[in-house]
């Protein structure tokens, strides 16, 4: 049996199961049942509005994922090759991963307001020191006798070596640090758009809260799941495939 087809067979049975669930227990309101959601897939597509959130959000989301892979991998690359800014800037970036990038959100909204620049600027924060710290662990992790290889063959010291060595044999752990980006990039997302204005899933959650609407509500779940899991299966996994393949690091699939 193939997995899709065991991925089917379990969603349907987990479907029966959800809707025998609402029926015996009677959930009522309090969550939605299998038909009920359904039918607000439908409404919110036919009248337009769960696709214009869910473009509005997609836009915010890849432009602030852009701009952490760009800062977060050259912190990284800086941590790891200068010891001083990573004994000083490397340590406090370990400190502010702790933090939930949601709570920087009161700030953001002080300096930008309540609008688009401080969803996305939470956003990128929610990404951009996961992917600083995988960076640095990928480029720590590279043994030198490859730095010293390339070197004696040419490559010098500079952009060359970081663009034909450090990232393939970094990528392994840049590949890590690109899927757990992704998904801190959408929680923030998401906790952004519940409370600044304008398009967005994070904002129809919001607006189904208000209403009392869970049928909408778990749709917005759902929707988050399923693009995370197509983007990550589709995207990032095949990404990571073909790369590895490229450089020798797995084997060849047929």
């Amino acid at each position: 049996m193939s997995t899709a087809l065991r991925r089917t067979i379990f969603l349907v049975l987990l479907g029966i199961a959800w809707e025998a669930g609402y029926r015996i227990f009677g959930w009522g309101w309090k969550f939605p049942s299998v038909s009920q959601t359904l039918q607000a897939f439908y409404d919110g597509i036919v009248h337009g509005e769960l696709l214009q959130a869910t473009g509005a959000s997609m836009m915010r989301l890849l432009l602030s994922f852009a701009l952490s892979l760009a800062i977060g991998t050259t912190l990284g690359f800086l941590f790891a090759r200068y010891r001083f800014l990573d004994d000083t800037i490397g340590f406090l970036v370990v400190s502010l991963q702790t933090i939930p990038s949601i709570a920087w959100l009161p700030f953001a909204i002080i300096w930008f307001g309540l609008n688009e620049t401080s969803v996305i600027f939470i956003t990128t924060l929610g990404a951009t020191w996961t992917m600083a710290l995988a960076s640095r662990t990928g480029i720590k992790n590279i043994p030198p006798i490859y730095l010293r290889a390339a070197q004696t063959m040419g490559t010098g010291n500079g952009f060359n070596l970081f663009l034909q060595v450090m990232i393939p044999a970094a990528f392994p752990h840049l590949i890590n640090g690109v899927r757990t980006a992704w998904a801190f990039a959408w929680r923030a997302l998401v906790a952004g758009e519940l409370i600044a204005k304008g398009a967005g899933l994070g904002q129809l959650l919001q607006d189904g809260r208000n209403l009392g609407d869970t049928s909408l509500m778990l749709c917005i779940v759902i929707i988050i799941a399923v693009l995370g899991t197509v983007s990550d299966h589709f995207c990032f996994k095949k990404l990571e495939d073909k790369v590895l393949e490229r450089y020798g690091l797995a084997g060849s699939k047929s």
